[in-house]
């Protein structure tokens, strides 16, 4: 589905005398009708609701890619010589934010990093370079790396191909996480019709998931929260009929794939001899019909908005295999390391064990985050934009749909990545204050005791932050 989108940004420095202005984001995926329109409207009417976590208890249902205006926009930003002194601002912000992350929901480890945007300057930080376990903050640098990499227009094709004796198909796994039955049944008619053309009627159908590499489980083992990485799935590996949140997931997604693609095509006149068998498309084979996802930049709103665990694998991968790197998870951080690092990051102590953030061996200092955030508002950089644009609007939308930072009026939303695992909590995005910055900021504690004790600590200060 042919999709437009436009972004545009132009920022400047409050201390040299320019305004960060307004960006304007339009864009509609073919998955999200409607939401960019009611995020808009959100953001303006600033009604709020109560407290949600970042666990399978947060509410279902997509709330995809939220692209307001106000991603960007720098409300009523004041020039130099209105009164906003640049030198006070650090002195300010530690007076405001230094005894809330003294709360003892924080944990016993805490950093923080507070950047205005239109300099890159650090208005505040704690222990800013500390490599810290990141949890879904990771998906940020994920992102960033995967658009770097293959650029927001990006498509991931499922495909099928035919050997030469025209009578046997191979079913092709691009590593497409969006992959559901709908596009797959789109597929089918494209070969049916195809075989038609030929006479074929009966075919032997093998699959070929061989794209990604290494172990297929994360190292955290079966969890609802994610399938075996595969090459070739439908529905994510679901088997409940869920489309989003935690779900028990298929042991072999790549087989059930196949076998949905088999029953598709017998019901469009197209019989498999035998059931669906693993194997490579061979030598010589010819394109039969073909499928493609969104474009990258949907992917990269939908995984941070809902943080998607199954589409960050996904990027992480792609990320290696752009940058000649092995489609496995060891490769994939290498490749994940390497794009941050030509954008001049700092990395000292980084880690991505993978893309998704549910391995506690990853690690990302708070002044990583907020440099990431920072790229992705760089005017010169406008690839990166639906880093921003895809951050959950406190009490509207994604996983911070049911938090609710309550901040000063005439602020803008608080737009954040959530990160829960057990003992840690964190939050990583954006904020426009009253004198009309764009700051990027990132709020990191580990041993937390109590989720619900750590989230609020989290909250208060981006509500903080923002007012």
């Amino acid at each position: 589905m042919p999709e437009v989108r436009t972004w545009q940004l132009a920022a400047g420095s409050a201390a040299v005398g320019l305004a960060l202005a307004a960006g304007a984001v339009a864009a509609a995926g073919p998955w999200d009708s409607g939401q960019r329109k009611a995020e808009k409207e959100r953001a303006v009417a600033h009604s709020r609701a109560g407290g949600a976590h970042h666990q399978p208890s947060a509410p279902k249902g997509p709330a995809p890619a939220p692209s307001a205006p106000s991603v960007l926009a720098a409300v009523g930003a004041a020039p130099a010589g209105d009164g906003v002194d640049s030198k006070a601002a650090p002195a300010d912000l530690s007076r405001r934010l230094g005894p809330l992350l003294e709360d003892s929901g924080l944990g016993r480890l805490r950093a923080a990093s507070v950047v205005d945007v239109a300099t890159g300057a650090q208005l505040y930080g704690k222990e800013a370079d500390a490599p810290m376990v990141p949890a879904s903050t990771v998906k940020i640098a994920t992102s960033v790396a995967a658009l770097t990499a293959l650029g927001p227009d990006h498509r991931i094709p499922t495909s099928v191909v035919a050997a030469e004796d025209g009578e046997s198909l191979t079913l092709v796994g691009g590593g497409d996480p969006t992959l559901d039955k709908a596009r797959l049944a789109e597929l089918a008619d494209r070969t049916a019709a195809a075989l038609r053309d030929r006479g074929s009627r009966v075919v032997r159908l093998t699959y070929d998931a061989s794209l990604y590499k290494g172990p297929a489980r994360h190292p955290i083992g079966p969890n609802d929260n994610i399938a075996p990485v595969s090459a070739l799935m439908v529905n994510q590996g679901r088997i409940d009929g869920s489309t989003s949140g935690p779900a028990r997931r298929s042991d072999d997604p790549a087989k059930d794939a196949a076998g949905v693609f088999a029953q598709l095509l017998a019901e469009r006149g197209v019989a498999a001899k035998d059931a669906p068998a693993p194997g490579r498309a061979a030598a010589g084979s010819e394109p039969v019909a073909e499928v493609l996802s969104p474009p990258l930049s949907d992917l990269v709103e939908r995984s941070l908005t809902t943080s998607d665990n199954d589409i960050a694998e996904a990027l992480a991968r792609h990320t290696a295999l752009a940058t000649d790197e092995t489609a496995d998870f060891t490769g994939a951080g290498k490749a994940v390391t390497r794009r941050l690092a030509a954008l001049k990051l700092p990395l000292k102590g980084a880690r991505f064990a993978d893309g998704s953030g549910l391995n506690r061996a990853d690690r990302v200092s708070a002044g990583l985050l907020t440099g990431l955030l920072a790229r992705a508002a760089d005017p010169a950089r406008p690839e990166l934009r639906p880093v921003l644009t895809g951050l959950p609007v406190a009490g509207f939308s994604g996983t911070l749909q049911n938090r609710s930072p309550k901040t000063a009026p005439g602020t803008g939303p608080v737009r954040a990545k959530t990160g829960t695992l057990s003992g840690v909590n964190t939050l990583a995005g954006t904020v426009v204050t009253p004198d009309g910055r764009l700051l990027a900021f990132a709020f990191l504690a580990g041993d937390t005791a109590a989720p619900g004790a750590a989230q609020e600590a989290l909250d208060r200060l981006a509500a903080a932050l923002a007012s």
